[in-house]
């Protein structure tokens, strides 16, 4: 049976907002190291918003890049964002379900998946139908988070428990917030050959304010206080307890706070036979 998965994170314009916030932040640690030849045919799979497409754009601007969602609604903002971020960028964008997706057998070079495996019921599944789409020899860049990696000052049973609480929404939305650690054995799992995986780590304090504003508050927490109305709506936890589990989360963010989380950041090759 193919179950859809909820996008746990939702579609208002807050949303949006964090994941360009997001991408624009962490684009030198994420996308360091990926840049795809001129002419190459590169296909993004749950391009969003258009968050990653720039940054894919930007850094391969002569390669053919189709961009490809399953929700009309986010590929209309991120047509609309690519203009305004790289208005030169050519970019077909298509609307398609991943596991149906409306292309021929080995039609790429290179697939780029960043925060997608994360969300679906089946992401072994997903796998196998992108390697499908790969020509021998081609590549796939899969960037996954791992909310399990996240390690904080001053330190808090009540942040953990909150954190908690998201990750547990996401799995009951057929999703898996700790996906990270996993990419190395879903890969290698659905056929990929010579799997690399590199820790990408984030990790901000005083010293560091861009990522203090742009990661610590305005990505992670901010995807945290999100998911407030969802957990208190199915008894997961009482407004009292999770308003002071953010209160805590939030100190991270403070002068005398430190946060750290991993990224995992995989690059695979399609075997030639």
């Amino acid at each position: 049976m193919n179950r859809k998965t909820a996008y746990v994170h939702g579609y208002l314009p807050r949303e949006a907002r964090r994941l360009c916030d997001q991408a624009d932040t962490l684009a030198p640690l994420l996308h360091a190291g990926t840049a795809y030849p001129a002419g190459s045919r590169v296909l993004e799979v749950g391009c969003g918003v258009g968050a990653q497409t720039v940054h894919l754009a930007r850094n391969s601007p002569r390669a053919r890049l189709v961009a490809v969602d399953r929700s009309e609604e986010s590929l209309a903002q991120a047509r609309a964002y690519l203009r305004e971020q790289e208005p030169d960028a050519d970019v077909t964008w298509r609307a398609a379900d991943l596991l149906h997706l409306p292309f021929k057998e080995a039609e790429f070079d290179h697939v780029f998946a960043c925060f997608v495996l994360e969300h679906l019921w089946e992401p072994d599944k997903a796998l196998a139908a992108l390697r499908r789409l790969l020509r021998p020899g081609g590549t796939l860049t899969v960037i996954e988070g791992d909310h399990g990696s996240v390690v904080f000052h001053p330190d808090s049973l009540h942040a953990h428990e909150v954190i908690g609480h998201q990750v547990r929404l996401q799995a009951a939305a057929g999703g898996n917030a700790l996906l990270g650690r996993e990419l190395q054995p879903l890969l290698s799992g659905a056929g990929f050959e010579n799997v690399v995986i590199r820790p990408r780590t984030v990790y901000a304090d005083r010293t560091r304010p861009a990522l203090v504003d742009g990661f610590t508050r305005n990505t992670f927490i901010a995807m945290i206080e999100a998911v407030r109305n969802d957990a208190l709506g199915i008894g997961l936890t009482t407004a009292a307890d999770w308003d002071r589990g953010i209160t805590d989360l939030r100190r991270a963010a403070e002068d005398d706070g430190t946060f750290h989380y991993t990224f995992f950041k995989a690059v695979a090759v399609n075997p030639m036979s």
